[in-house]
């Protein structure tokens, strides 16, 4: 039960007003089925609202989760394209240097 609300213990409201008398306490049948009742629909509201709740968080859960494998990919195919970027630059730096050398060679004959 919610914080104030207890469940079954004699409340004032409009619908069951309580004299102060100690004879009031005891409630009739119809009374406190009514209570059950009222107690019953309130609870099954509350579960209601919470299960919407609990899906509305379920399908958020699973768009991060597609957000999360999406950005992996892409930080996976990034990786994969720097270290092609690093290969590449590897191999020209060692063309360019090879052609310095022989270019040097061929001036100093």
């Amino acid at each position: 039960a919610l914080p104030g609300r207890m469940l079954l213990i004699p409340q004032t409201s409009p619908k069951h007003p309580l004299p102060c008398t100690p004879q009031s306490l005891k409630l009739t049948y119809p009374e406190t089925l009514d209570r059950i009742k009222e107690e019953f629909q309130f609870l099954q509201n509350q579960y209601h609202s919470l299960k919407l709740e609990c899906e509305k968080l379920a399908t958020e859960k699973t768009e991060i989760q597609r957000h999360y494998v999406m950005y992996y990919e892409m930080s996976y195919g990034l990786n994969i394209e720097m270290h092609k970027q690093v290969n590449v630059n590897l191999y020209f730096f060692i063309i360019v240097a090879l052609f310095l050398a022989w270019k040097g060679a061929c001036i100093s004959l």
